[in-house]
């Protein structure tokens, strides 16, 4: 992989401010990804548990801040963060990060396959287990392709597509499978037209929405009194299930009514953050 990639913090300031991090404090950031965030919390003064359930993204971490007795770098999904913590002897933290976008490492490495720009294999895990994308297209059924589209990249053309899908196997790479999309979609819509399709099976493949409730409901009992839960999303329905849960925890209270969204300068300097939306929670 090239180390040439760069990869940008989202909502960096407004996060810090809402952590409020520093020296004695105790932050999770729950998606180490190329560790940014993890670095302004560091420099802030703050003790660091970073997850992340790629090894090549926590090679790279261990490299880059390297003796740094203030970090401790752990190989997991986030869903697990409560048996992260107990093994590590951490009964409770000040605050949890979760900035749930795909990293620049992996969006922009066509071997990961997350791409519809970049011709690579099916992949789009963001670790190493289970199945991957090209498994998913080559095996489920119609009626299956169909409701992960629809489920999970909102697509109203979702039955067109998986039909388009089926017909077309077997599929093993990313281009293939855009252009499978591309011509069953039959138009340019804004933004590629396979954009959805990519998204669905990513979400799919990594059980994304399935251990973002299950991180949800650990905040509720590893974060101390006064702790605080900072959770940045890049699509609707990401941030339904943070909205609702803040919304219906018995323990956390939303801080802000609406979520912070970044300024132009920050979407000029970086398209990726456009769609970004940071909701906060705080344990009173």
């Amino acid at each position: 992989m090239s180390k040439a990639i760069a990869h940008r913090p989202v909502l960096l300031k407004e996060t810090l401010a809402a952590l409020e991090p520093g020296p004695g404090k105790r932050i999770v950031d729950a998606t180490f990804g190329g560790g940014g965030h993890t670095e302004a919390l560091l420099a802030a003064g703050a003790q660091v548990i970073a997850l992340d359930k790629d090894p090549e993204a926590l090679a790279r971490g261990r490299e880059r801040f390297a003796g740094e007795p203030r970090l401790t770098l752990v190989e997991a999904d986030f869903r697990d963060l409560e048996r992260v913590l107990a093994d590590l002897g951490v009964p409770q933290v000040d605050g949890i990060l979760a900035d749930l976008g795909v990293s620049s490492y992996h969006l922009d490495d066509p071997e990961r396959g997350f791409s519809y720009r970049f011709e690579g294999p099916l992949d789009m895990r963001l670790g190493r287990q289970g199945a991957t994308a090209a498994e998913v297209v080559n095996t489920l059924s119609e009626e299956e392709l169909r409701e992960i589209l629809y489920r999970y990249g909102e697509e109203p053309r979702a039955r067109r597509i998986a039909r388009a899908i089926v017909a077309a196997r077997p599929l093993r790479t990313t281009t293939e499978l855009a252009e499978v999309v591309r011509k069953a979609v039959g138009y340019r819509r804004a933004g590629h037209p396979a954009r959805k399709t990519f998204q669905a099976l990513r979400i799919y493949v990594n059980d994304e929405l399935g251990a973002l409730r299950a991180l949800l409901r650990a905040s509720e009992r590893v974060l101390a009194p006064g702790g605080r839960l900072a959770v940045i999303s890049f699509h609707s329905l990401e941030d339904r299930e943070v909205k609702r849960f803040l919304k219906e925890s018995p323990v956390l209270a939303p801080l802000t009514k609406k979520p912070v969204v970044p300024g132009p300068e920050e979407v000029a300097e970086n398209p990726r953050a456009r769609s970004a939306k940071l909701r906060l929670g705080v344990r009173p």
